[in-house]
């Protein structure tokens, strides 16, 4: 048995097909970790969908901010940006069926001691409180007042962790680091205008991972979303958002049989057929 981990899809079913051969991956031996933004900007979104969902038994699924804004879009939250290709999953006559299996996946994993999120850790946050708060929300977007929390959930603030925090601006705030985090100044507040790569970041910002103080040091961290820091592998964290839909690559982790230092798993990559202009 064999454990995989795959970064952002966005709707490239036909790169994904393509990995899942060269990985030489079975639904019958092996375990998948998608960790996050299966859809949009990608050709086919309701491709990734199928595929995915017949490998329910062996694989899992982290929400990613584009998966979040397909569902914002499908309730009348979010208006349709003219880059977004949702048009294949809105119009499908199981439109809903979609939707109601997008709201019951997780916002964080943690598997044989390896942390997963699509975007972010918030320094003061450990590792059981950062699973503790993704299942505050998992529980809200699986309820039945999940419309009713993505018409509240966009915004940038509050932009610092409080653990007084309640309600909707405590679940706003663990969506944003979840799902959106790049960036936070040395004091933890969070940053959502700078994208760039490190070298090319304003020097008064720090990566996420790269906060003195971060409180989830010490164990090794798996996420996407920020494809210009490709490629960023290392010993405790390790981006596998390699911009496939933006003429990058889709890559995959194995976890290796023996420890390994987690920049030396074995990776996987496709070229992508997909190619947009970043935005």
């Amino acid at each position: 048995m064999a454990t995989y981990f795959i970064g952002d899809v966005q709707g490239c079913d036909a790169a994904l097909g393509r990995l899942l051969t060269v990985m030489d991956f079975s639904p019958s031996r092996d375990q998948l970790f998608f960790l996050g933004d299966l859809v949009n900007r990608g050709p086919d979104n309701l491709g990734v969908l199928r595929r995915i969902r017949a490998l329910e038994g062996s694989a899992r699924v982290l929400l990613g901010n584009h998966d979040l804004h397909l569902l914002a879009v499908a309730a009348g939250v979010r208006a349709a940006s003219a880059q977004d290709t949702l048009d294949d999953v809105l119009q499908d006559p199981e439109r809903s069926a979609w939707l109601d299996w997008l709201r019951q996946q997780a916002l964080a994993i943690e598997d044989q001691g390896l942390l997963m999120v699509h975007a972010g850790v918030l320094p003061e946050w450990s590792v059981a409180q950062t699973l503790a708060l993704a299942q505050e929300v998992q529980a809200v977007l699986a309820g039945p007042d999940w419309q009713h929390f993505l018409r509240q959930m966009y915004g940038n603030t509050p932009d610092r962790w409080d653990p007084h925090l309640t309600g909707v601006e405590r679940w706003r705030l663990t969506v944003n680091a979840l799902t959106r985090l790049r960036y936070c100044h040395p004091d933890g507040r969070m940053d959502f205008l700078t994208k760039e790569g490190v070298a090319q970041a304003p020097s008064h910002l720090l990566p996420w991972f790269d906060l003195p103080h971060r409180v989830s040091r010490g164990t090794p961290i798996l996420f996407g979303h920020w494809s210009t820091l490709n490629p960023m592998a290392r010993d405790d964290v390790v981006c596998l958002d390699d911009g496939c839909v933006w003429g990058g690559c889709l890559s995959a982790l194995e976890r290796p049989a023996m420890a390994q230092p987690l920049q030396d798993w074995p990776k996987y990559q496709v070229r992508c057929e997909a190619a947009q202009t970043p935005g």
